[in-house]
């Protein structure tokens, strides 16, 4: 399977690119003040993300690396000049000075091995790593979103929870006012009606703070530097069941998830890393030539040298090198070992949050959330027709109050959890 995954890498990096380029296109058509989705939120946190704008710096960064790669070593020119008469020397057939000389020598490396193919195979891997990690990055940008993207939707039935509550209180109060005028009712029972009223009122203003600071967030983590006051996302919360089993979601993981695949290609980097560090310990060549002028007593000539040279390797054999790039092999594979088991005991607990908030939804839509609003109704009409007391009357809107701030949050954390799904299966920066 990491060999696929390996080979896989072409297709990701390609949706990578075409993925950020819809992604930029699409953002641009976004609203400020527009009610967003998801998917807009999403793209538009991929296309201003700083994070993640940083992170894809780092693929500009391999692809310079990979023209260095692809250079050739340069040739050595070296001028020299000999036995120059600068200092007035006596030159003559009887002294052992002169004549002048000019040299112009070149050298002209030659690499053995296939050194420049196998920096330019490392330099690819290398590219394909960082691309993975900008995938890798992605994923959990998109994950931060839909975190804080249900955490708006869920300040937003919380904050309308309270103004509803507010709302009937005060309608509460209003009749009781009523009630007062008429002596049907005492001081010390509107008093009490209005204390309730307060609180709620309290509620309402901690919801909408609330509500405010998981919208900052969001925007924060959509790169946007300004705060739009008219900032809404779409209220639909997501509700549709799971169809895979744990063991089919991990195969997917394995498949798609960056950072194992990173792994993988660590491994694939490590072995063009060895073949680099093998080739580099082969010998080069250096050949060079030489031309040289020799000018005095009136007489002048010239003539061409030629030379090879080949270092000694007695100590230097780069052995060293050549070791680290095993080890780091069995390195990479040991971390993809233990990604592997690390990705399965994600996927196991992401589904088994996927369990316990499908049943705790389940069990309070269809047992708690129904009843509770019966007995909410009945004590409400009760009380306006002076059969039930405040005390009642409160208890029960507290028990209905609960329980729909129970129904919310448990529709908040099953959405949770299958964005979860999502995210540790890979499925959000999947190719297909």
């Amino acid at each position: 399977m990491g060999v696929r995954a390996i080979f896989a890498l072409g297709a990701h990096a390609e949706f990578v690119k075409q993925k950020l380029l819809s992604i930029v296109f699409s953002a641009a058509a976004i609203a400020s003040g527009q009610t967003l989705s998801l998917d807009q939120a999403i793209q538009e946190a991929l296309a201003k993300n700083l994070n993640l704008a940083a992170e894809k710096l780092n693929v500009s960064v391999a692809e310079a690396r990979e023209i260095t790669a692809r250079l050739r070593p340069n040739p050595v020119l070296t001028v020299s000049g000999q036995s120059l008469n600068l200092l007035g020397a006596d030159y003559s057939p009887n002294t052992p000075l002169g004549p002048n000389q000019l040299n112009i020598h070149t050298d002209f490396p030659i690499e053995r091995g296939h050194k420049r193919e196998e920096r330019i195979a490392l330099a690819k891997q290398e590219k394909s790593l960082v691309e993975l990690g900008v995938r890798e990055v992605m994923r959990q940008v998109i994950a931060g979103v839909q975190s804080a993207f249900v955490d708006v939707q869920q300040a937003k039935e919380s904050l309308k929870l309270a103004q509803e509550n507010l709302k009937s209180l005060e309608s509460v109060v209003a009749i009781n006012e009523v009630r007062l005028k008429s002596g049907d009712l005492a001081q010390v029972e509107l008093d009490r009606s209005k204390v309730a009223a307060l609180q709620y009122r309290a509620a309402v203003l901690q919801a909408q703070l609330q509500l405010d600071q998981a919208k900052t967030q969001l925007q924060q983590i959509m790169g946007r530097k300004q705060r739009m006051p008219d900032f809404d996302v779409a209220a639909e919360v997501r509700r549709e069941p799971i169809t895979e089993a744990p063991e089919q979601i991990t195969r997917l993981a394995l498949t798609r998830r960056p950072d194992y695949l990173a792994d993988q290609q660590t491994q694939a980097r490590s072995r063009a890393d060895l073949r680099l560090q093998l080739a580099n310990g082969k010998v080069d060549y250096t050949i060079g030539t030489e031309f040289t002028r020799q000018s005095g007593w009136g007489i002048s000539g010239n003539s061409l040298g030629l030379y090879f040279s080949v270092p000694l390797r007695i100590f230097n054999k780069n052995q060293g090198e050549i070791a680290r790039a095993q080890r780091e092999i069995l390195l990479a594979g040991a971390r993809s070992e233990a990604m592997e088991s690390s990705i399965q005991t994600e996927v196991e607990r992401a589904y088994r949050q996927y369990t316990v908030s499908r049943q705790l939804l389940t069990s309070v839509e269809n047992d708690m959330l129904a009843k509770a609003r019966s007995v909410r109704d009945t004590t409400d009409y009760s009380y306006r027709r002076g059969e039930a007391s405040l005390v009642e009357f409160l208890d029960a809107q507290r028990a209905f109050n609960d329980a729909m701030q129970t129904f919310n949050d448990a529709r908040a954390n099953y959405s949770r959890s299958l964005y979860l799904i999502d995210t540790v299966s890979g499925a959000t920066v999947s190719g297909s």
